[in-house]
């Protein structure tokens, strides 16, 4: 596994990740002095998002079911907790954008190559958003043929 979004999962098949970069910011304002240098004041934690792209190959191992769920989470606004593959948790997130490009189109519409980028923003846990998360699993399971 390389990252799990919710209830996705990235990893080598059959939506993987070719490239994640992570933008982190502290916060700081500006104040004003008379007569001197501005001095800088901690205000707090800045934005903390990731973006995630990657490959998939439709025809070959499939992947355009998750991406799919990914657009249904987006479209939900749903949160859901960043997991990398080593276990370091991230916190929650929500999914701002999804972009998606169709490489050598098949007869069918759909591209031989799908690149794909994810844009998560940081999001504040609220009070039932680990009931979404465990329903999100369980549609997940159920689309597999699981239930």
């Amino acid at each position: 596994m390389q990252y799990l979004l919710g209830a996705v999962v990235l990893d080598t098949r059959p939506l993987s990740a070719d490239s994640v970069r992570r933008t982190a910011t502290g916060g700081l304002v500006a104040k004003p002095v008379i007569g001197g240098l501005q001095r800088k004041e901690r205000t707090g934690e800045g934005e903390d998002d990731f973006v995630i792209s990657g490959t998939a190959l439709p025809t070959r191992t499939g992947g355009l079911e998750q991406l799919e769920l990914l657009h249904t989470m987006r479209r939900a606004g749903t949160r859901f907790p960043l997991m990398r593959g080593d276990g370091t948790r991230h916190g929650w997130y929500a999914i701002k954008e999804i972009s998606e490009e169709h490489r050598e189109i098949q007869r069918n519409g759909i591209g031989f190559e799908v690149l794909y980028t994810i844009t998560l923003e940081q999001a504040e846990e609220q009070a039932g958003d680990g009931l979404a998360v465990v329903g999100g699993l369980l549609s997940l399971f159920a689309s597999l043929g699981g239930l």
